[in-house]
Protein backbone atom coordinates (compact mmCIF):
# COMPACT_ATOMS: atom_id res chain seq x y z
CA UNK A 1 0.00 0.00 0.00
CA UNK A 2 1.02 3.59 -0.58
CA UNK A 3 0.55 6.52 1.79
CA UNK A 4 -0.84 9.99 1.20
CA UNK A 5 -2.02 12.84 3.36
CA UNK A 6 -4.80 15.31 2.73
CA UNK A 7 -4.77 19.10 2.67
CA UNK A 8 -8.54 19.08 3.24
CA UNK A 9 -8.45 19.70 6.95
CA UNK A 10 -5.38 21.88 7.34
CA UNK A 11 -5.15 25.64 6.86
CA UNK A 12 -4.28 26.65 3.31
CA UNK A 13 -0.57 26.32 2.59
CA UNK A 14 1.47 27.07 -0.54
CA UNK A 15 1.96 24.24 -3.01
CA UNK A 16 5.72 24.16 -2.46
CA UNK A 17 5.17 23.63 1.27
CA UNK A 18 2.76 20.75 0.62
CA UNK A 19 5.24 19.12 -1.75
CA UNK A 20 8.07 19.55 0.75
CA UNK A 21 6.07 17.99 3.59
CA UNK A 22 5.22 14.97 1.49
CA UNK A 23 8.73 14.38 0.19
CA UNK A 24 10.47 15.00 3.52
CA UNK A 25 8.16 12.71 5.50
CA UNK A 26 7.97 9.78 3.12
CA UNK A 27 4.46 10.16 1.69
CA UNK A 28 3.89 9.03 -1.86
CA UNK A 29 0.96 11.30 -2.63
CA UNK A 30 -1.32 14.13 -1.57
CA UNK A 31 -5.07 14.65 -1.64
CA UNK A 32 -5.44 18.31 -2.67
CA UNK A 33 -8.31 20.45 -1.47
CA UNK A 34 -9.79 22.32 -4.44
CA UNK A 35 -11.13 25.55 -3.00
CA UNK A 36 -10.92 29.25 -3.78
CA UNK A 37 -9.48 29.68 -0.28
CA UNK A 38 -6.31 27.82 -1.24
CA UNK A 39 -3.68 27.76 -3.96
CA UNK A 40 -5.35 25.01 -6.03
CA UNK A 41 -8.80 25.65 -7.51
CA UNK A 42 -10.73 25.43 -10.75
CA UNK A 43 -9.96 29.06 -11.60
CA UNK A 44 -6.26 28.36 -12.20
CA UNK A 45 -4.97 29.19 -15.67
CA UNK A 46 -3.38 26.56 -17.90
CA UNK A 47 0.05 27.87 -16.99
CA UNK A 48 -0.68 27.79 -13.26
CA UNK A 49 -1.94 24.23 -13.52
CA UNK A 50 1.19 23.19 -15.38
CA UNK A 51 3.39 24.73 -12.68
CA UNK A 52 1.55 22.88 -9.89
CA UNK A 53 1.86 19.58 -11.75
CA UNK A 54 5.56 20.23 -12.37
CA UNK A 55 6.27 20.93 -8.69
CA UNK A 56 4.80 17.59 -7.65
CA UNK A 57 6.40 15.68 -10.51
CA UNK A 58 9.88 17.03 -9.75
CA UNK A 59 9.56 15.82 -6.15
CA UNK A 60 8.20 12.42 -7.18
CA UNK A 61 4.99 13.04 -5.25
CA UNK A 62 1.67 12.06 -6.83
CA UNK A 63 -1.41 14.26 -6.79
CA UNK A 64 -3.84 11.58 -5.74
CA UNK A 65 -7.09 13.51 -5.75
CA UNK A 66 -8.70 16.84 -6.48
CA UNK A 67 -11.05 17.05 -3.51
CA UNK A 68 -14.10 18.93 -4.75
CA UNK A 69 -17.25 19.83 -2.83
CA UNK A 70 -20.02 18.98 -5.30
CA UNK A 71 -22.99 17.33 -3.56
CA UNK A 72 -24.37 14.78 -5.95
CA UNK A 73 -27.51 13.92 -3.96
CA UNK A 74 -28.45 17.51 -3.09
CA UNK A 75 -31.92 18.76 -4.03
CA UNK A 76 -32.11 21.12 -6.99
CA UNK A 77 -31.21 21.32 -10.65
CA UNK A 78 -28.61 18.99 -12.10
CA UNK A 79 -26.85 21.68 -14.12
CA UNK A 80 -24.84 23.47 -11.40
CA UNK A 81 -23.81 20.17 -9.82
CA UNK A 82 -22.61 18.72 -13.13
CA UNK A 83 -20.82 21.96 -13.95
CA UNK A 84 -18.97 21.82 -10.62
CA UNK A 85 -17.99 18.18 -11.16
CA UNK A 86 -16.92 18.92 -14.72
CA UNK A 87 -14.63 21.75 -13.67
CA UNK A 88 -13.05 19.54 -10.99
CA UNK A 89 -12.54 16.68 -13.48
CA UNK A 90 -10.78 18.98 -15.93
CA UNK A 91 -8.57 20.33 -13.15
CA UNK A 92 -7.69 16.80 -12.06
CA UNK A 93 -6.80 15.79 -15.62
CA UNK A 94 -4.64 18.89 -16.06
CA UNK A 95 -2.80 18.19 -12.78
CA UNK A 96 -2.37 14.49 -13.51
CA UNK A 97 -4.54 13.46 -10.55
CA UNK A 98 -6.21 10.07 -10.58
CA UNK A 99 -9.42 10.99 -8.76
CA UNK A 100 -12.04 13.65 -8.04
CA UNK A 101 -13.77 13.54 -4.65
CA UNK A 102 -17.48 14.39 -4.36
CA UNK A 103 -19.91 14.33 -1.43
CA UNK A 104 -23.42 12.85 -1.21
CA UNK A 105 -25.15 15.85 0.43
CA UNK A 106 -28.63 14.32 0.36
CA UNK A 107 -29.74 16.08 3.53
CA UNK A 108 -33.18 15.01 4.68
CA UNK A 109 -34.31 13.59 1.35
CA UNK A 110 -35.78 10.07 1.43
CA UNK A 111 -33.01 7.57 0.72
CA UNK A 112 -34.47 6.38 -2.58
CA UNK A 113 -34.81 9.94 -3.89
CA UNK A 114 -31.29 10.86 -2.81
CA UNK A 115 -29.91 7.70 -4.38
CA UNK A 116 -31.65 8.45 -7.66
CA UNK A 117 -30.34 12.01 -7.79
CA UNK A 118 -26.78 10.94 -6.98
CA UNK A 119 -26.77 8.04 -9.42
CA UNK A 120 -28.17 10.15 -12.25
CA UNK A 121 -25.56 12.86 -11.85
CA UNK A 122 -22.69 10.43 -11.46
CA UNK A 123 -23.86 8.52 -14.52
CA UNK A 124 -23.89 11.77 -16.50
CA UNK A 125 -20.35 12.63 -15.38
CA UNK A 126 -18.93 9.13 -15.86
CA UNK A 127 -18.29 9.12 -19.64
CA UNK A 128 -16.54 12.49 -19.44
CA UNK A 129 -14.42 11.26 -16.55
CA UNK A 130 -13.50 8.20 -18.58
CA UNK A 131 -12.45 10.34 -21.53
CA UNK A 132 -10.33 12.52 -19.25
CA UNK A 133 -8.69 9.51 -17.57
CA UNK A 134 -9.94 10.28 -14.06
CA UNK A 135 -12.41 8.60 -11.69
CA UNK A 136 -15.10 10.39 -9.70
CA UNK A 137 -15.24 8.99 -6.17
CA UNK A 138 -18.22 9.33 -3.85
CA UNK A 139 -17.08 9.59 -0.23
CA UNK A 140 -18.81 7.80 2.63
CA UNK A 141 -20.11 10.96 4.26
CA UNK A 142 -23.19 12.83 5.56
CA UNK A 143 -26.42 11.38 4.07
CA UNK A 144 -24.56 8.31 2.78
CA UNK A 145 -22.24 7.69 5.70
CA UNK A 146 -22.10 3.90 5.49
CA UNK A 147 -20.37 1.79 2.90
CA UNK A 148 -23.68 0.13 2.12
CA UNK A 149 -25.20 3.56 1.42
CA UNK A 150 -22.54 4.51 -1.11
CA UNK A 151 -22.50 1.04 -2.68
CA UNK A 152 -26.25 1.32 -3.22
CA UNK A 153 -25.71 4.44 -5.36
CA UNK A 154 -22.72 3.10 -7.25
CA UNK A 155 -24.56 -0.09 -8.09
CA UNK A 156 -27.13 2.05 -9.90
CA UNK A 157 -24.41 3.83 -11.88
CA UNK A 158 -22.43 0.79 -12.98
CA UNK A 159 -19.56 2.65 -14.66
CA UNK A 160 -15.82 2.06 -14.11
CA UNK A 161 -15.11 5.82 -13.99
CA UNK A 162 -17.20 6.21 -10.83
CA UNK A 163 -16.16 4.73 -7.49
CA UNK A 164 -15.87 5.23 -3.74
CA UNK A 165 -13.70 6.74 -1.05
CA UNK A 166 -13.95 4.80 2.18
CA UNK A 167 -13.70 7.30 5.06
CA UNK A 168 -13.11 5.01 8.03
CA UNK A 169 -14.50 7.48 10.55
CA UNK A 170 -17.85 7.87 8.82
CA UNK A 171 -18.47 4.17 8.27
CA UNK A 172 -17.60 3.54 11.92
CA UNK A 173 -20.00 6.30 13.01
CA UNK A 174 -22.62 4.62 10.81
CA UNK A 175 -22.22 1.46 12.89
CA UNK A 176 -20.31 -0.58 10.29
CA UNK A 177 -17.28 -2.66 11.10
CA UNK A 178 -14.45 -2.82 8.53
CA UNK A 179 -15.26 -6.47 7.84
CA UNK A 180 -18.71 -5.36 6.70
CA UNK A 181 -17.68 -2.18 4.87
CA UNK A 182 -14.95 -3.61 2.67
CA UNK A 183 -17.00 -6.28 0.87
CA UNK A 184 -19.68 -3.83 -0.22
CA UNK A 185 -17.20 -1.16 -1.35
CA UNK A 186 -14.56 -3.48 -2.83
CA UNK A 187 -15.95 -3.43 -6.40
CA UNK A 188 -15.82 0.38 -6.40
CA UNK A 189 -13.00 1.28 -4.04
CA UNK A 190 -10.67 4.06 -5.12
CA UNK A 191 -8.81 4.51 -1.84
CA UNK A 192 -9.21 4.61 1.93
CA UNK A 193 -9.20 7.72 4.13
CA UNK A 194 -7.82 7.13 7.61
CA UNK A 195 -7.91 9.35 10.70
CA UNK A 196 -8.36 8.98 14.45
CA UNK A 197 -10.67 10.47 17.08
CA UNK A 198 -11.39 9.90 20.76
CA UNK A 199 -15.04 8.88 20.46
CA UNK A 200 -18.25 9.34 18.51
CA UNK A 201 -18.92 12.54 20.45
CA UNK A 202 -15.34 13.85 20.63
CA UNK A 203 -14.11 14.14 17.05
CA UNK A 204 -11.10 16.41 17.54
CA UNK A 205 -8.39 14.88 15.32
CA UNK A 206 -5.77 12.80 17.08
CA UNK A 207 -2.48 11.27 15.92
CA UNK A 208 -3.04 7.95 14.17
CA UNK A 209 -3.30 5.19 16.75
CA UNK A 210 -4.18 7.52 19.63
CA UNK A 211 -7.93 7.19 19.29
CA UNK A 212 -10.69 4.63 18.94
CA UNK A 213 -11.18 4.19 15.20
CA UNK A 214 -10.64 0.63 13.94
CA UNK A 215 -7.51 1.34 11.93
CA UNK A 216 -5.81 -1.98 12.70
CA UNK A 217 -8.92 -3.88 11.71
CA UNK A 218 -9.27 -1.85 8.52
CA UNK A 219 -5.70 -2.52 7.43
CA UNK A 220 -6.06 -6.19 8.33
CA UNK A 221 -9.22 -6.52 6.22
CA UNK A 222 -7.55 -4.80 3.28
CA UNK A 223 -4.38 -6.89 3.59
CA UNK A 224 -6.25 -10.19 3.81
CA UNK A 225 -8.17 -9.25 0.68
CA UNK A 226 -4.92 -8.47 -1.16
CA UNK A 227 -5.95 -4.85 -1.69
CA UNK A 228 -2.89 -2.78 -2.61
CA UNK A 229 -4.13 0.79 -2.95
CA UNK A 230 -3.77 4.10 -1.12
CA UNK A 231 -4.21 4.95 2.54
CA UNK A 232 -4.74 8.70 2.84
CA UNK A 233 -4.55 10.44 6.21
CA UNK A 234 -7.13 13.21 6.57
CA UNK A 235 -6.28 15.34 9.62
CA UNK A 236 -9.08 17.85 10.18
CA UNK A 237 -7.30 20.57 12.15
CA UNK A 238 -9.06 23.32 10.17
CA UNK A 239 -12.16 22.90 12.33
CA UNK A 240 -10.37 22.21 15.63
CA UNK A 241 -8.03 25.03 16.59
CA UNK A 242 -6.61 23.19 19.58
CA UNK A 243 -5.39 20.21 17.58
CA UNK A 244 -1.66 19.75 17.08
CA UNK A 245 -0.06 20.82 13.79
CA UNK A 246 -0.04 18.10 11.13
CA UNK A 247 3.59 18.65 10.14
CA UNK A 248 4.84 17.44 13.52
CA UNK A 249 2.76 14.27 13.30
CA UNK A 250 3.52 13.07 9.78
CA UNK A 251 6.50 10.85 10.58
CA UNK A 252 4.76 9.08 13.44
CA UNK A 253 1.62 8.71 11.35
CA UNK A 254 3.45 7.03 8.51
CA UNK A 255 5.31 4.78 10.95
CA UNK A 256 2.01 3.75 12.53
CA UNK A 257 0.55 2.78 9.16
CA UNK A 258 3.69 0.81 8.30
CA UNK A 259 3.46 -1.00 11.64
CA UNK A 260 -0.19 -1.89 11.01
CA UNK A 261 0.75 -3.29 7.59
CA UNK A 262 3.54 -5.38 9.05
CA UNK A 263 1.30 -6.70 11.83
CA UNK A 264 -1.42 -7.63 9.34
CA UNK A 265 0.92 -9.50 7.01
Amino acid sequence: MRFAFSTLGVPAMPVDQVVLLASEHGYHGVELRASDEGPVHTGLSAGERARVAEQFAKAGVEILTVAAYAKVAAPGDDGPVLEEIGAAMTLAADLGASFVRVFPGGGDLPAAEADELAAGRLAAAAPIAGDLGVRVLLETHDSHRGGADVARVLGLVGHHAVGAIWDVMHTWLAGEQPSATYPVLAPYLGYVQVKDIASATETTPLPLGAGTLPLAETVEVLSRAGWDGWLCWEYEKRWYGGAAELAGLLDAGREHLVRLLVESA
